[in-house]
């Protein structure tokens, strides 16, 4: 029998052991040693990285090398094969590096929002307006000075759809092109007093660094949705593939996807992505209500078992006040799904109804 107990206490510790280990052991076991990430500078800037990919490269034995630039940057170097895997946010550009053959197995990771920040003065005066492209039109108007990125990354495309929608083409002297991440961004528009467009995420790292307030977020057409990409090694054989595909299975993993839940709430109170890859959860259907048993003040039942209980309520939590036994004929005053109320010593009592025969 001690044999027996050793031997089963041996095999939980290894299933345990088991569960710890990276999500797909032959994988990771193949991945190579090293992965170039070209991703847009919102995941560096906000410090997600910096929390993500120490866990990665400890799971997958991978160092990782960061490229920080725009999305539309980022998938310039996966299509000349300077990348391994794309984390982006530009949706529409996605889609067609997939398309024309550059990339494979994207992947939805996360998402946020982008928001309109500029001075507490709001020379625009469009704080209080829920609708972007009319606050857009207002800064236009008003010739108020707005920084752009100017550098072709997701949130540079995403300002200049809502340009588009307003119908205008900002222009010198009061739009200035940064040609610079989202963090600089910030700071320039904070020492020139500016309007810009930002990410959500780094806007509350880099808050504290400027001036700047947030004037306007909200509006459905601010959405910010980021996505995995490998680059495809049909393009460039010379790409680590296995460690691409890795690093999209970490990030779309349970574990991956738990860690950005998390990122961001101790510090502000609140994370600053929302992971789009965890399962949903879909509530059970309820069990159907009992169907009620049809009586009439005049029905009798009659106990069909040697005893049955008397309870205060319908249902075996309610207290017993007593037994009744077979062959007792009860006076049936209504039901409750299948339990029957009846006269029980001048007083309502209940008992099973599967219990009697009426």
């Amino acid at each position: 029998m001690k044999r027996f107990r050793d031997v089963v206490a041996v095999i939980a510790i290894c299933m345990m052991a088991f569960t710890l280990l990276p999500f797909n052991v032959e994988a990771a076991q193949n991945v190579e040693s090293t992965m170039t990430l070209a991703t847009t500078t919102s995941t560096q800037d906000s410090g997600l990285l910096d929390y993500l990919l120490p866990v990665f490269e400890k799971d997958y034995n991978t160092k990782v090398k960061v490229i920080a630039v725009g999305s539309g940057q980022a998938m310039e170097m996966g299509q000349k094969g300077d990348a391994d895997v794309l984390l982006v946010h530009s949706r529409a550009a996605e889609d067609k590096f997939v398309a024309d053959g550059f990339g494979i197995n994207r992947k939805d990771v996360m998402h946020n929002e982008f928001l309109i920040v500029g001075p507490a003065s709001d020379p625009a005066k469009i704080k209080g307006t829920s609708d972007v492209v009319a606050a857009f039109k207002k800064i236009a108007a008003s010739e108020s000075k707005f920084v752009s990125r100017g550098d072709k990354s997701g949130t540079h495309t995403k300002e200049l759809g809502i340009w588009k929608k307003a119908e205008i083409t900002p222009a010198l002297p009061w739009y200035i092109e940064a040609g610079k991440g989202m963090g600089d961004t910030l700071l320039m528009s904070g020492e020139m007093k500016a309007y810009t467009l930002a990410d959500e995420a780094t806007w509350l790292s880099w808050k504290g660094k400027t001036e700047l307030t947030a004037i306007l977020q909200g509006d459905k057409l601010l959405f910010n949705p980021y996505g995995v990409i490998a680059v495809n090694p049909a393009k460039h054989p010379g790409v680590h593939k296995n460690a691409a595909n890795a690093f999209i299975e970490f990030m779309t993993g349970t574990k991956g996807q738990n860690m950005i839940a998390s990122f961001g709430k101790e510090k502000y109170g609140k994370a600053l992505f929302t992971p789009d890859a965890l399962p949903k959860v879909v509530a059970p259907t309820p069990a159907p209500a009992p169907a009620p048993v049809a009586v009439s003040p005049t029905d009798k039942a009659t106990v069909n078992v040697y005893a049955l209980n008397v309870r205060t309520g319908p249902g075996t939590n309610y207290k017993i006040l007593g037994s009744v036994v077979k062959g007792t004929e009860l006076q049936v005053l209504g039901s409750s799904g299948k339990w029957l109320k009846v006269n029980y010593g001048n007083k309502e009592a209940y008992v099973a109804g599967w219990l009697v025969k009426k």
